[in-house]
C-alpha cells in the first residue's frame, strides 16, 4: 500500500462489536491523574448522581463515582430501553406510575421530559437502576447494590481493551445511535436506520417488519466482499436476524463462524467488510452485565464464567489474528483496519451528555414510543487498531455508529447515503494519521487464552435464558414463522438454556449452513 496523504489507509475493516457498556464504565480509568488532563475519562472529575427520597441509604446524599470491586458488575442488568435510558439522561420518570413497572409496560411519554430541547443532565443512572432493581428483584436495594451503577472498571481489569485503547487510536466522543437498548442500535449501525423501531419488543418487530437497507446490500453491488462470523455458541446470527427481511438470501453463503475468520486472516482473504459478533448466550464473551443475581442462591454451586473476561479473550483472538496476518498480496496487518466498539451503553453510568442528531428521515412519522431519533445514544467505548494511527492517539470529535457506514462509503464506491443520519456522520478515515505504517514489530502482543468452556450439563438444564437470550430465541422463532408458517410459542421467562439451544440448533443448520461447525467441548 502507498503511504500518500491521497491513498486510503485500509482496504479492509473489520468491526468487533460487544454489548452494552458505556465508555465510562470501561475505560473511565484509563489514564490516572495528570497522566493525559484532554482524556474525557472519570479521573479528576466530582462525579455523582443522587440518591431519591424514597431510596434505602437516602441520608447519603449521592453516589460517587468509583473503581469496581468485582469483574462481572453492575449485576442484575441494568434497564436499556428507551424509557430507562431517558430516565437515566434526564432523572425523570412520567408518568408517575412508570417508576417500578417494566419497560413494556411504561406509559406515554415514556419517562422523557415535557420540553424536547431539554439538555441531559446524565443524574438519573442511580435513580433508574433502584427502580430497575426493584422492579426485577421485588425489592428495594441496599445503598451497596444500588452503588454499583456507579462502578467504573479499572485497566486491571480489562488488560486487552485497556492496552489497546492505550497503544492505538481511542474515541473519547463516540456515542452509538440511539438511546435504547440492542436491537435498534445494531439496525442503525448497518442500516442507518430501525425502521422506526425503538424496542427488542415485540419480538416479531425486527425479523419480520425491518425493512431498511443495509450496507451489506451496498458491498454486493460493488461486487466487493463481506462477511458476518458469529460465535457458535450462539447458534444464529443475530445480525442476520435483525435484517431477515434484506439478508435471508444470504444467510447461506456469507454467514460464518469465528473460526473461519481466523482462518480468513491467516490466509489473506478477509473480504472488505468483516463484522464479527460474539456470544450473547451463555457462555458469554460479550462484556454483556450479568444477569445472575435473582438465581445466585439457586446456581451458587455453578461456574459462571465471566461475560467480562470472556470478551477479553475474545478481542485477543481477533486482534492477534489481524496482528499476524501478513500476506503480500491479500488482507494483512498493514492494510487491516480493526475497529473495536459496542453496541449501546446497557444501562451503565456515563458523565458525557449525548448530542442532538438528525433523523434518519425528518418527513417520517414518530416511530415505537412517539421518539422522533433526533437524539444520540450514550457514549461507548471504540478504538481504531491500525498500523497508521499512533501509540496513545486520543481522537475527540464528535463520532457516532453510522460512522463506519460513511467510512466504507467514502473508501469505496457504494453510492450517496443511506438516510439522513450517515449522510452527516464523521469518517474515520482522517483519523489515520500515520504518513508510514508502524512497524507490526513495535505493536503490543498477548498471550491468548482458551475460550471459556460451555456451560455445564446441570447449568443448561436449569438456568432460564437471559433477557437478550430471550429476545435472540424470540427474534429467531419469529423468522421461523414468518418463513414455515409454524413456530413454537414457549414461555419465555421459563424456558431453559438447554431447550432454548435445541430448538434453534435446528434453524442455525437450515439457515446458517456455513456456520454449523459444533461448539467446542
Amino acid at each position: 500500500m502507498a503511504s500518500s496523504d491521497s491513498t486510503p489507509r485500509f482496504d479492509h475493516v473489520v468491526v468487533a462489536m460487544f454489548e452494552n457498556r458505556s465508555f465510562d464504565n470501561l475505560l473511565g480509568y484509563l489514564y490516572g491523574p495528570g497522566e493525559r488532563p484532554e482524556f474525557e475519562g472519570v479521573v479528576g472529575r466530582n462525579l455523582s448522581n443522587p440518591i431519591p427520597p424514597y431510596a434505602l441509604g437516602a441520608e447519603r446524599g449521592s453516589v460517587p463515582v468509583h473503581p469496581s470491586e468485582i469483574m462481572d458488575s453492575p449485576d442484575p442488568d441494568p434497564g436499556e430501553e428507551h424509557p430507562h435510558t431517558n430516565t437515566q439522561l434526564f432523572g425523570t420518570v412520567v408518568p408517575e406510575s412508570n417508576r417500578f413497572v417494566r419497560a413494556a409496560k411504561m406509559g406515554p411519554p415514556f419517562n422523557a421530559p415535557s420540553d424536547p430541547a431539554t439538555e441531559p443532565t446524565m443524574a438519573g443512572f442511580v435513580t433508574d437502576y433502584i427502580n430497575a432493581f426493584r422492579t426485577e428483584m421485588g425489592r428495594l436495594p441496599r445503598y451497596e447494590e444500588y452503588a454499583q451503577i456507579m462502578s467504573c472498571h479499572t485497566p486491571a481489569e480489562l488488560p486487552v481493551l485497556s492496552t489497546l485503547a492505550r497503544q492505538f487510536a481511542c474515541f473519547d466522543h463516540w456515542f452509538c445511535e440511539v438511546p435504547t437498548q440492542t436491537f435498534a442500535n445494531r439496525s442503525f449501525f448497518h442500516a442507518a436506520s430501525s425502521s422506526g423501531l425503538v424496542l427488542n419488543e415485540p419480538f416479531a418487530s425486527f425479523p419480520v417488519h425491518n425493512d431498511a437497507e443495509t450496507i451489506f446490500e451496498r458491498i454486493e453491488k460493488a461486487g466487493l466482499r463481506w462477511r458476518v462470523y458469529f460465535d457458535p455458541n450462539q447458534l444464529v446470527s443475530i445480525t442476520g436476524l435483525i435484517h431477515a427481511r434484506r439478508l435471508a438470501p444470504y444467510f447461506a453463503t456469507h454467514f460464518h463462524s469465528h473460526e473461519d475468520f481466523h482462518q480468513d486472516a491467516a490466509q489473506g482473504t478477509l473480504p472488505e467488510y468483516s463484522f464479527i459478533e460474539p456470544s450473547l448466550i451463555p457462555p458469554h464473551n460479550d462484556m454483556h452485565p450479568p444477569f445472575t443475581a435473582r438465581l445466585q442462591k439457586i446456581l451458587s454451586f455453578l461456574p459462571r464464567p465471566s461475560a467480562i473476561a470472556g470478551g477479553e479473550s475474545l478481542l485477543a483472538h481477533v486482534y492477534e489474528s489481524v496482528r499476524r496476518s501478513s500476506s503480500p498480496n491479500g488482507s494483512n496487518w498493514k492494510n487491516t483496519l480493526l475497529l473495536i466498539t459496542f453496541d449501546e451503553h446497557g444501562g451503565t453510568y456515563d458523565h458525557v451528555p449525548p448530542p442532538r442528531v438528525p433523523p434518519p428521515d425528518p418527513a417520517a412519522p414518530a416511530g415505537q414510543m412517539g421518539f422522533r431519533f433526533d437524539r444520540s445514544g450514550v457514549r461507548i467505548p471504540t478504538i481504531a487498531v491500525s498500523a497508521w494511527v499512533d501509540p496513545g492517539q486520543l481522537i475527540h470529535t464528535h463520532y457516532r455508529s453510522t460512522s463506519v457506514i460513511r467510512t466504507l462509503r467514502e473508501r469505496w464506491p457504494l453510492g450517496p447515503p443511506l438516510t439522513g443520519r450517515d449522510a452527516v456522520a464523521a469518517d474515520i478515515g482522517p483519523a489515520l494519521t500515520r504518513s508510514v505504517p508502524r512497524p507490526v514489530s513495535e505493536w503490543p502482543t498477548f498471550h491468548v487464552p482458551p475460550p471459556p468452556r460451555r456451560a455445564g450439563v446441570i447449568d443448561a438444564f436449569l438456568r432460564p435464558l437471559p433477557a437478550l437470550g430471550r429476545d435472540l430465541f424470540s427474534a429467531a422463532l419469529a423468522h421461523e414463522d414468518a418463513k414455515a408458517g409454524v413456530a413454537p410459542h414457549p414461555d419465555l421467562r421459563r424456558i431453559s438454556h438447554w431447550r432454548a439451544r435445541r430448538h434453534v440448533a435446528r434453524l442455525r443448520h437450515a439457515r446458517f449452513p456455513q456456520a454449523t461447525r459444533p461448539p467446542d467441548p
